[in-house]
C-alpha cells in the first residue's frame, strides 16, 4: 500500500485511541463482465438478504440500537455538561458500530459474488424514506440505519475486486413473484412469507425480493452494455 500512498497522513486522537488516516490512490481494476447477478434486498428485520438465500439478520443489531436510543434519551434529559460529553461519545460509538456492521455485511456480499463470478445488483435507495410506509418504531430504525453507507461499502469493495455493481429500481420487488412475474400485494402474506396468488410459488419474502432485484440487475446491465 505504501507504493500507492499520496498526500499527507493525519494522526488523530479520539476517545482514548489513536488513529492514523492515510489516503491511498489505487489503480482501477478491470471490471469483469458478469454472466449473472447477486441481488441484495435491504430491510429492517433482515438488514440485507441476497438472492442465493443468505440473510443478514438485524434482530440483535436492532436490540443494541434500541438500548443506545434509551441511553441517549436519558442523557439528553439530564442537560448537564457531563451528560452532553457522554452523549457525544455515545454518538461516535454508535457510528463506529454501524460502520463496522456494514463493513462485515458488505465484505460477505462481495466475497460471495466473487466466489460465484456474479455481479451485484443493489436497490436504488433514492427517496427510500418517502417511498416506504412503516410503523413509527420501524421508521426510527429505517431513518437511522446507514443503508447508503452499506451500499457505498459494497460499491468500493466490489470495485476493488473487479466486480460489476448496478443499482435498480426496487419498486414492487416485494410483491412480484420471482418465478412467474405476477405482481399482487396479496402475494406478500407477512414480513417473512411470500406465496404467489397466480402460480403458487412460495419463498421467504426477502429472498424472493432479492431474486427480483437480481433479475432487474441482469436486464439493466444487458441494456446498458449492449453492443
Amino acid at each position: 500500500m505504501s507504493a500507492h500512498r499520496k498526500g499527507e497522513s493525519d494522526l488523530l486522537y479520539r476517545d482514548g485511541r489513536w488513529f492514523l488516516i492515510a489516503t491511498c490512490d489505487l489503480p482501477d481494476p478491470r471490471i469483469k463482465n458478469p454472466d449473472a447477478f447477486l441481488g441484495v434486498d435491504l430491510g429492517i428485520v433482515n438488514i440485507a438478504t441476497t438472492s442465493d438465500g443468505a440473510r443478514h439478520s438485524g434482530k440483535a443489531l436492532n436490540a443494541v440500537r434500541h438500548r443506545h436510543r434509551e441511553l441517549r434519551r436519558r442523557l439528553q434529559a439530564k442537560r448537564t455538561k457531563s451528560a452532553k460529553r457522554l452523549l457525544k461519545q455515545r454518538r461516535r460509538k454508535e457510528a463506529r458500530f454501524a460502520a463496522n456492521t456494514n463493513h462485515v455485511i458488505a465484505k460477505q456480499i462481495v466475497t460471495e459474488a466473487e466466489r460465484t463470478g456474479q455481479g451485484i445488483a443493489l436497490e436504488d435507495l433514492q427517496g427510500i424514506r418517502d417511498r416506504v410506509r412503516l410503523r413509527k418504531p420501524q421508521r426510527v430504525t429505517l431513518h437511522s440505519w446507514s443503508f447508503h453507507q452499506l451500499g457505498a461499502f459494497v460499491g468500493y469493495k466490489a470495485a476493488r475486486a473487479g466486480i460489476a455493481v448496478i443499482h435498480v429500481d426496487p419498486a414492487f420487488a416485494s410483491q412480484q413473484c420471482s418465478s412467474c412475474g405476477h405482481v399482487d400485494r396479496n402475494n406478500r402474506l407477512d414480513q417473512a412469507c411470500f406465496s404467489c396468488t397466480s402460480c403458487g410459488f412460495a419463498e421467504h419474502a426477502d429472498v424472493n425480493a432479492a431474486r427480483n432485484i437480481a433479475a432487474r440487475g441482469q436486464t439493466g446491465w444487458a441494456v446498458s452494455h449492449a453492443a
